[in-house]
């Protein structure tokens, strides 16, 4: 009861805050969001010098802890008071990370407000994503040009409204470029093996975890395992089965934190399947990528009606390479080869992060100018809206 209220009075104090205040809001559905917008936040409220409002559903959202005058946060929960702040939110712009707007509880408002999404990933959006994840949003800061170009194509076969598309990047793999350091030369036989699978049942650890993980351990790797963070909620049986059998092996150790970084820096090599963790290892720390070939992951049957090969297929095989699970027992030349000449792949991995990276290194300021140009769209959606028929 008492949370619900706190809840209430931060819907009541945004509802206070004068309408003419209320341009730009963004929405963080987790805790982790603030990672990709605080440095668009930073741009705004700063060299913009636009006046953001910050709604989150997480009572440790960082947001909600700094000073910042331009900045005005609020929590207002996962309930319904979020259902019904979404419903009656009446403001020009917000932007959000968050899928499947209108098509779960959450809906779009009564009121004309102008809807952008932000990409906190590389992979594509037809074949992870439900097939119409992305056709509420007005507009959409895309990644990579193949957002653009599969968005474009969607809404071509099923004459959806044009969206707006904004050349935005991924900030992610700039923050990872900043912050990387290299790790131990390879020598022959110090490699640190990262194995990062994604989340669900057909992924490296419900089908081959303890396998992979004893066969590295094995060739005298050291290992660190980092599952996924919704591992540990929807399929927790498949870490455990691996810390009961090497758990006390000591090459082996365990990494679920979110938000450490150390053992992404410190690691030669990803083995992972699916998760797009691998595109942001490869293209922000210029180290390869080991796929193991799980099946692929899908949450709609209707993705190839596009004919785009999905970028978390087409880039498998440039920033690594793809092993079956039926010839796992080579994975030990299969990591020594492709660790072996580092300088190589870091010259291969530039030209592909240039080719399919929107803006490298100032990503968010062209986030920032992009969401200051959709309140002159959002305006003209008002004007629309208001228009005696």
């Amino acid at each position: 009861m008492f949370e619900g209220f706190k809840y209430w009075q931060a819907m009541r104090a945004f509802k206070q805050i004068p309408r003419e205040q209320r341009r730009i809001v963004i929405y963080a559905e987790s805790g982790q969001d603030w990672h990709h917008f605080k440095p668009v936040v930073d741009h705004l409220t700063g060299e913009l010098n636009e006046p953001v409002i910050y709604i989150t559903s997480k009572a440790d959202d960082l947001a909600l802890t700094l000073n910042n005058p331009n900045l005005r946060a609020f929590n207002v929960g996962e309930g319904a008071i979020r259902t019904a702040f979404f419903q009656w939110l009446d403001a020009d712009v917000m932007v959000m990370t968050m899928v499947d707007l209108h098509n779960l509880q959450l809906k779009r408002s009564i009121n004309p407000v102008y809807y952008a999404f932000m990409f906190h990933s590389l992979i594509s959006t037809h074949m992870a994503d439900h097939a119409d994840t992305y056709d509420h949003y007005d507009a959409i800061l895309c990644a990579g040009p193949h957002h653009i170009k599969e968005v474009r194509k969607r809404e071509s076969l099923h004459e959806l409204p044009a969206k707006d598309l904004f050349k935005h990047g991924y900030h992610r793999v700039e923050q990872l470029m900043e912050q990387r350091r290299d790790p131990p030369p390879y020598d022959g036989g110090n490699i640190h093996v990262l194995l990062a699978p994604s989340w669900g049942d057909d992924t490296i650890l419900n089908i081959c975890g303890v396998e992979i993980t004893g066969l590295l351990l094995d060739a005298g790797f050291r290992v660190t395992l980092r599952p996924h963070f919704q591992t540990r909620w929807i399929t927790p049986e498949a870490i455990d089965r691996v810390l009961a059998k090497y758990g006390e092996h000591p090459q082996f150790s365990l990494q679920e934190q979110l938000g450490e970084n150390d053992t992404l820096f410190d690691s030669h090599i990803m083995i992972t399947d699916w998760s797009g963790a691998g595109m942001d290892y490869a293209l922000g720390l210029e180290k390869p990528v080991l796929y193991i070939d799980v099946p692929i992951k899908a949450r709609n049957d209707i993705w190839p009606e596009l004919e785009l090969e999905p970028f978390e297929s087409y880039i498998r095989d440039k920033i690594g390479t793809i092993l079956p699970t039926a010839e796992l027992d080579r994975i030990d030349t299969v990591i020594r080869d492709l660790v072996a000449q580092p300088a190589t792949f870091r010259d291969n991995v530039r030209q592909i992060r240039h080719d399919w990276v929107f803006n490298v290194g100032h990503s968010s300021e062209a986030a920032a100018i992009a969401i200051q140009q959709m309140l002159v769209h959002a305006a003209e959606k008002r004007a629309l809206a208001n228009k005696p028929v």
